[in-house]
């Protein structure tokens, strides 16, 4: 990305949320709009693939609390690429350029540079630092987005899964040199920087991406048949990932040095992957614990009782019901819901749930109208009516 792309892209718009949205709205809408337009999704789909490209780019940045501040900062400073003065600076502008770039041609730094100030800004996010800093330099692999589907128990008892990726890498032909003889030579147009400055008018510049090299600082004489010069070959590769336990659905998981490989002798980038996890037949989660819902009979819940409860994974377990047990009621099994980040495990909530017989013997049938006759003189009902009354 050009310094020119970084303060003129607006991404809190290609988010859709607006700038004081919280981490929270912020990683949503990506997560929301990045299954949208995931490749897997939209095979063959370009303009998708590239929506996906901006997506991440985003999220890249105003993810980030580090990059978001200096992203702000940024663009609150030049705007739309043009310096803003502050309020009652009227048309000329009393500071030294020297001061705030860090350098300059009277601080010992190169015209035009960013030598400190807001090149920190810019260097920060690039990956670069200010003057004397040249792209030749190793440098660090970029990061990949994945999604992976689980099964509910495999979310909460965590999974190995294998990921298959495609990314850019240095060519294994030239060594990522681009050159076949493996000698690049240095641009003469950036001087090996990888960047030509651009006037912004304003008296001071900004730089682009050198077209002549496309910002690698090297040119090959002798480009590479495999690469044709780039240095860079898209390469597959399949990975086992560990899913740690207890994850959750939608959750973001990041693992260091799992992105694509860097170049000349750069660290690897960082792999996401958002997790998706698939429903249970049985089992449900509310935080870190599980639910079930359990029947009973009506003599169960009325006069009390032990009731055997499924559990996830494990053997089951036996609840005791205490006489006159309402429908709906919910207790808890510790220790048997997912697994936290500490390690310890959330717990099982139990509902119970009275079944009622669609069908009935006649020895039941007559049992169950000697209790109504016995229980004639009760109402269930005669509070509520006497608490509408009373409203």
């Amino acid at each position: 990305m050009s310094t020119k792309d970084f303060i003129e892209k607006d991404f809190y718009k290609v988010l859709g949320v607006p700038k004081d949205a919280t981490e929270a709205e912020i990683k949503k809408a990506y997560r929301k709009l990045a299954r949208e337009y995931h490749p897997d999704a939209n095979k063959g789909n370009a303009k998708a693939e590239e929506r996906f490209k901006e997506i991440s780019e985003a999220n890249d940045v105003l993810g980030d609390p580090k990059k978001r501040k200096e992203y702000d900062e940024a663009r609150a400073l030049f705007g739309n690429g043009g310096f803003r003065p502050g309020p009652g600076a009227g048309g000329s502008f009393n500071f030294d350029l020297g001061d705030l770039f860090g350098g300059g041609a009277q601080g010992g730094g190169a015209p035009g540079g960013f030598g400190g100030g807001i090149g920190d800004v810019f260097g920060g996010l690039f990956n670069r630092g200010g003057t004397g800093t040249t792209r030749t330099q190793p440098r660090r692999g970029q990061d990949i987005d994945t999604e992976v589907t689980l099964t509910f128990t495999e979310a909460i008892e965590g999974a190995t899964v294998p990921l298959r990726m495609s990314s850019q890498s240095p060519c294994k032909a030239c060594s990522g040199t681009g050159d076949k003889n493996g000698t690049p030579r240095v641009c003469p147009t950036c001087v090996g920087t990888g960047q030509v400055a651009r006037g912004s008018g304003g008296g001071f510049s900004l730089t682009d991406p050198c077209p002549d090299c496309k910002g690698r600082g090297l040119i090959a004489e002798h480009p590479c048949m495999e690469c044709k010069g780039s240095g860079r070959a898209k390469s597959s590769r399949t990975m086992q990932v560990r899913i740690p336990a207890g994850v959750t659905d939608g959750q973001r998981i990041r693992l260091r040095g799992k992105g694509a490989p860097g170049e000349r002798g750069g660290p690897s980038g960082d792999l996401y992957v958002v997790v998706h996890v698939g429903a249970h037949p049985v089992f449900g989660r509310k935080d870190d614990n599980l639910t079930v819902t359990v029947p009973v009979t009506f003599t169960e819940a009325a006069l009390g009782g032990e009731v055997k409860v499924p559990t996830l994974g494990g053997p089951s377990l036996t609840l005791k019901l205490p006489p006159g047990t309402p429908n709906g009621r919910t207790m808890r099994a510790r220790g048997k819901g997912a697994v936290r980040k500490d390690g310890t495990r959330g717990d099982l909530l139990v509902t119970v749930e009275v079944s009622v017989p669609k069908d009935l013997s006649g020895k039941a049938r007559d049992a169950l109208e000697a209790y109504r006759e016995a229980t004639a003189d009760e109402d269930p009902r005669a509070e509520l009516f006497e608490a509408a009354k009373g409203a």
